[in-house]
């Protein structure tokens, strides 16, 4: 039997769907085919991959990939990281897909030193982790 899949989305899937996609990976990818995607296809943060690293998760090798509409109508999950994605995501055909919005602030648009928004990186990517423990631990 296929493992359900999960389709993370984002606007530009550089920031957090990539994070969501590599702790989903990393922590139940035994349990779970992981996907992502944006709206548009904005290229992979290198501060993602940094703070991904630092927290021993290698996201480096993903691409940034617009949403695919043959893969959101055969997922089983769909969960939107962004409010601007979970407001124009494609309509999706499947009825029996399930879809929720977990938002977080976009950490891309942090200002300040460049530790100040490494700091923005790591508190999302902690939050994204937190989140996805909940879900393996929850189911929800």
């Amino acid at each position: 039997m296929s493992k359900p899949l999960i389709y993370f989305l984002c606007t530009g899937n550089s920031c957090r769907s990539q994070m969501a996609d590599g702790w989903l990976k990393a922590l139940g990818s035994d349990r779970y085919e992981v996907k992502s995607a944006g709206l548009e296809a904005h290229g992979l943060n290198p501060r993602a991959v940094q703070v991904m690293s630092e927290a021993g998760v290698d996201i480096s090798g993903h691409t940034s990939d617009v949403i695919d509409a043959e893969i959101l109508n055969r997922a089983d999950y769909v969960i939107t990281l962004c409010g601007h994605a979970d407001e124009h995501c494609p309509v999706i055909s499947n009825p029996n897909v399930i879809k929720w919005h977990w938002g977080f602030h976009d950490p891309a648009k942090a200002v300040g030193t460049e530790e100040e928004v490494m700091s923005q990186f790591r508190e999302v990517r902690d939050a994204i982790k937190f989140r996805i423990q909940h879900f393996l631990n929850e189911g929800k």
